[in-house]
């Protein structure tokens, strides 16, 4: 049974956002946590916090579905960061100029799954 959690909104560039994603994809999902928890980039933060949130949504999918539960089995399998909606800045330059600041936000989304519902998939 696949759990889903999404972050929207989040003030993180997609750009950014989708070099710490492709870190994680298809890796274990408490794996991913640890190696989101030390990666350097400030993008890992909104998205360790994003597969958190999928683990604890595929725990209450299972309790009430009344199944058995093993986080050790889940998998993060589908990662995608798509570009939320960009605000728009203006900056006073020289000259009586003024230049344009794109201030980008995405959307992080996070797909985990138990290893043999994975297999399944056909991509």
């Amino acid at each position: 049974m696949e759990a889903k959690a999404q972050a929207r909104f989040v003030r993180v560039t997609p750009q950014k956002a989708r070099r710490v994603v492709d870190l994680i994809r298809g890796k274990q999902a408490a794996e991913a946590v640890a190696v989101l928890k030390f990666a350097p980039q400030a993008a890992s933060e909104p998205v360790r916090k994003v597969v958190e949130s999928a683990i604890a949504n595929a725990r209450v999918k299972a309790d009430n579905a009344s199944t058995r539960f093993d986080e050790q089995e889940l998998v993060v399998s589908e990662a995608f960061v798509d570009e939320g909606p960009t605000l728009k800045r203006f900056r006073p330059r020289a000259q009586g100029r003024a230049s344009q600041i794109l201030k980008r936000t995405s959307h992080i989304t996070v797909v985990v799954a138990p290893r043999d519902d994975t297999k399944g998939r056909a991509r």
